[in-house]
């Protein structure tokens, strides 16, 4: 038997904030639930089950839209598992980019924080982001 929920509960339950919820049922994410005759929503265990699965698919980093087209094959399992395969493979080469970014930016932080001088004027992090260069020799030694 499936449990009834308020939002508070279901919030609780899913880990999902109440205006999220709130937000998922707008964009139809989260098909609107019965209602009381006070106004009060009411949920059941499939509802809960389904923002896990939202919840999880933002955790690995799944748009809306990706998000969305993955609830409807959730929805129909007797469909071939290749279109959710070519969404992972997709998404791991944004992945897979950030990663690459992320990395270089650590190696330019990693080179500015070796800045020898003495003073903020000729800071490397400073200079990088005014885009100047003052005093500053490549081997990041304070000249002047």
């Amino acid at each position: 038997m499936s449990r009834k929920r308020t939002i508070g509960t279901l919030s609780q339950d899913s880990g999902v904030h109440l205006e999220t919820i709130r937000y998922y049922e707008r964009i139809g994410l989260l098909p609107e639930p019965p209602r009381s005759a006070s106004g009060y929503r009411y949920y059941d265990d499939t509802a809960a089950q389904r923002l896990r699965f939202i919840r999880r698919g933002r955790e690995l980093g799944f748009g809306i839209a990706e998000i969305k087209t993955l609830l409807q094959l959730a929805d129909h399992r007797n469909q071939p598992c290749r279109e959710a395969d070519q969404l992972a493979q997709a998404h791991l080469v944004e992945v897979e980019a950030k990663i690459a970014d992320l990395m270089a930016m650590r190696d330019v932080l990693t080179q500015l924080i070796q800045c020898q001088s003495p003073t903020v004027e000729h800071c490397q992090l400073i200079e990088t982001l005014e885009q100047r260069r003052c005093c500053s020799s490549s081997d990041g030694v304070h000249r002047e």
